[in-house]
């Protein structure tokens, strides 16, 4: 039995974590099998390099340093979280895969994007998510929103422009595998909206909770 791989993408502060737990929720109540994760820090080395990745306090990291960082935390976060889960038949839900780190460190950072891409396909052995979840966002009205800022948060808004628009030349090419909706949206209409995608490909409801539940409760 083969699992469900989904993944959601964006900038900084487009909710994406948010959505996250709304989804997990959802999983919850209609008793999906799941697991929720994220990257980095989705594993025991991951965390590890999430701190050096993220703390304003770390030393400079050159872009190339930063995007090797990135794909060893992949690595790791398959071959110890990913993978087995869906082994199991799980539905993973992801805060960030390969797409964050080629527009981050591809675009953001100004490397070759084609070259970041092909070092994530080493590291994750090509996997694939079955639905990406982009949520488009604003960069100055997410900006607004950051009250304190990790490294890449901090990076300026040229930066994550670039990252923003990498991010939406990703989806035009799979066009079929991506979910682009617009993080200004209420995050309960952004929810809904994932889960009508979804809900088909797991065989349950897009509804929050199963009838049974809602009458029970």
């Amino acid at each position: 039995m083969t699992g469900l791989f989904v993944v959601l993408e964006g900038g900084d502060g487009a909710g994406k974590t948010t959505q996250a737990r709304f989804l997990d929720q959802w999983l919850e109540a209609w008793a999906v099998p799941h697991l929720l994760t994220r990257e980095p820090g989705g594993s025991w080395l991951g965390s590890r390099i999430r701190e050096l990745l993220l703390d304003p306090d770390s030393g400079p990291i050159s872009p190339k340093a930063e995007a090797l960082l990135y794909n060893a935390d992949k690595a790791q976060h398959l071959a110890d979280v990913v993978r087995p889960a869906l082994g199991r038949g799980e539905v993973v839900v992801s805060d960030r895969y390969v797409d964050s780190t080629i527009a981050y460190q591809g675009a953001g950072r100004v490397l070759d994007p084609q070259e970041v891409r092909r070092l994530a396909e080493w590291a994750t052995d090509g996997l694939v998510p079955d639905l990406t979840v982009l949520l488009d966002a604003d960069v100055e009205a997410t900006s607004g929103r950051l009250t304190s800022r990790d490294r890449l948060e901090a990076a300026g808004d040229d930066f994550h422009r670039r990252v923003r628009q990498h991010f939406l030349e990703l989806a035009s090419r799979d066009p079929g595998r991506y979910l682009v909706l617009s993080a200004s949206d209420p995050r309960e209409d952004i929810a809904a909206a994932v889960r009508r995608r979804l809900a088909p490909m797991i065989g349950i409801g897009p509804e929050p909770s199963p009838p049974a539940a809602r009458m029970g409760s």
